[in-house]
C-alpha cells in the first residue's frame, strides 16, 4: 500500500506559470494606445472624425479586440467618445476645457518646479539638460513632432524631481488628457520659438534652483500655450 502523500493539484499548475507569457500582450496594448495617442494628438485623426476601425487594424497589424481596448483607455483620457454600436470618434476641444485644464495645470506645475529645486538630486538636473539641448537641435530644425516628445518628458522629469507621489499621480492622469492642446500650441512657429526662448530661462532657474523663479517661469510658460490654443480654437488671427 503506497501511503505516500499526493502532490496537490495547484503545485503542479503553479509549476507550469513560468511557461506564461502575458507581457507580449501588455506591452501590445500599450504600444497601440500610444500610436492611437499619437495620431489624435498630431491631428492625423481629426476632431469630430470616426475613428477608421479596419483601416487601423490594418495599417497596425492587429486585431479588433486591441484596438478597442485601446480606445476605452483613450475615452477614460477625453481623446475619444464611444457610442454604442458606433464606433468611436475623436472628441473636439473647446476654449472652455483648455482654460479650466491648463489652470489646473499651472498650479501642479508650479508647485512641481518649486519642490524640484529643493529636492532634485544633480544628476536629474543634469539629464533633464541633457533632454533640453536634444529638444534644441529639434527646433533648430523644425522637427515639430520630435522636439515635442522630448518636452514632454522635461515637463515630467521635473514633475519626478520634485519627488512627491500624489502630486506624480494627478499629473499624469491631467497630462494625458492636455496632452492635445500644448501640441496645438506649437503649430503656431511664432508660439514654438516663444515656448523654446521660455524652456532655456526654465532650465536656468532649475540649475540655480531658484524655485520661487521655476515656479513663475512654468505658470507663465502654460498660460501663453492655452492662450494660442485658445486662440485657434475661438477662430482668432492670434492662433495662426
Amino acid at each position: 500500500m503506497n501511503n505516500a502523500t499526493p502532490e496537490p493539484r495547484f503545485a503542479r499548475t503553479a509549476a507550469r506559470v513560468p511557461d506564461a507569457s502575458p507581457i507580449a500582450r501588455r506591452a501590445l496594448h500599450d504600444q497601440v494606445v500610444a500610436r492611437l495617442r499619437d495620431m489624435i494628438v498630431e491631428g492625423e485623426l481629426a476632431p469630430g472624425e470616426r475613428v477608421p476601425e479596419r483601416e487601423l487594424c490594418a495599417r497596425l497589424g492587429i486585431s479588433r479586440t486591441p484596438l478597442r481596448e485601446a480606445l476605452k483607455v483613450l475615452a477614460a483620457d477625453g481623446l475619444v467618445d464611444l457610442q454604442h454600436h458606433r464606433g468611436a470618434t475623436v472628441s473636439r476641444l473647446t476654449a472652455d476645457a483648455v482654460d479650466d485644464m491648463f489652470r489646473v495645470m499651472e498650479a501642479l506645475e508650479a508647485l512641481a518646479g518649486e519642490l524640484a529645486c529643493a529636492r532634485a538630486a544633480d544628476d536629474q538636473i543634469a539629464a533633464i539638460r541633457a533632454l533640453h539641448e536634444q529638444m534644441r537641435a529639434f527646433h533648430a530644425r523644425r522637427k515639430l513632432s520630435d522636439y515635442f516628445r522630448l518636452n514632454q518628458r522635461i515637463h515630467a522629469g521635473i514633475v519626478e524631481a520634485a519627488a512627491n507621489p500624489v502630486l506624480a499621480n494627478i499629473y499624469r492622469g491631467l497630462s494625458a488628457r492636455i496632452r492635445r492642446a500644448r501640441y496645438m500650441a506649437n503649430l503656431s512657429r511664432a508660439r514654438w520659438d516663444e515656448a523654446m526662448t521660455e524652456h532655456e530661462l526654465i532650465l536656468e532657474a532649475l540649475a540655480a534652483r531658484d524655485g520661487a523663479r521655476l515656479g513663475r517661469l512654468l505658470r507663465v510658460h502654460l498660460r501663453h500655450k492655452a492662450e494660442v490654443v485658445k486662440a485657434v480654437l475661438l477662430g482668432k488671427s492670434g492662433g495662426s
